[in-house]
């Protein structure tokens, strides 16, 4: 199978399903950042020491996966016989029991902080920012389609997520946070 299908040249794409869009459909903005943010995740995953962070990251790259075709696969009836795995409360539950072990392990946070520190945690932190932006996308697409409302919480609670393992994972290499100083 060639890579290239020349199908998209004109500036349009498929939705899974067959529907044509234009490529700057907010539906590809929303799975197109989250496309971007799982491929900084893989670049924070190289530069984490800890196998432990790394089988999370890679835990959170397989579900952006399943965020990204959620997406792409319109909710409705066209689709509702296609076998698409869909974001649940599972996934949210998942991201929220990591949330609380890694910060039951950080000092009580009491300053707003700087992202940086470590090269992984600096990756962390720019993927917090990237989740933010498509929790935005998201938000937005939604308020034209349903997407049902699972996915903006999972990105919400993915945003957290982040933050708390880019604190962690400067606090496991002696790195301390960076306050804001105001």
């Amino acid at each position: 199978m060639k890579i290239y299908t020349k199908t998209g040249d004109e500036g349009k794409t498929s939705l899974f399903g067959g529907k044509r869009v234009w490529k700057d459909d907010l539906r590809l903005h929303a799975y197109g950042t989250i496309d971007e943010l799982n491929s900084v995740l893989g670049i924070a995953s190289g530069e984490i020491k800890s196998e432990e962070l790394r089988e999370i990251i890679g835990s959170i790259q397989n579900d952006l996966f399943t965020l990204g075709s959620d997406l792409a696969t319109p909710l409705g009836k066209d689709t509702k016989d296609f076998a698409i795995p869909r974001v649940d409360e599972n996934f949210i539950f998942r991201l929220e029991k990591f949330i609380d072990n890694y910060d039951n392990r950080l000092p009580e946070l009491k300053n707003f902080i700087l992202p940086g520190g470590t090269k992984g945690a600096s990756y962390l932190h720019f993927a917090r920012t990237i989740c933010r932006r498509a929790e935005r996308e998201t938000v937005a697409l939604g308020k034209s389609v349903d997407i049902g409302d699972k996915i903006v919480i999972y990105l919400n609670r993915l945003s957290d997520l982040l933050f708390v393992l880019a604190r962690y994972d400067n606090s496991r290499n002696g790195t301390p946070d960076i306050h804001w100083l105001r």
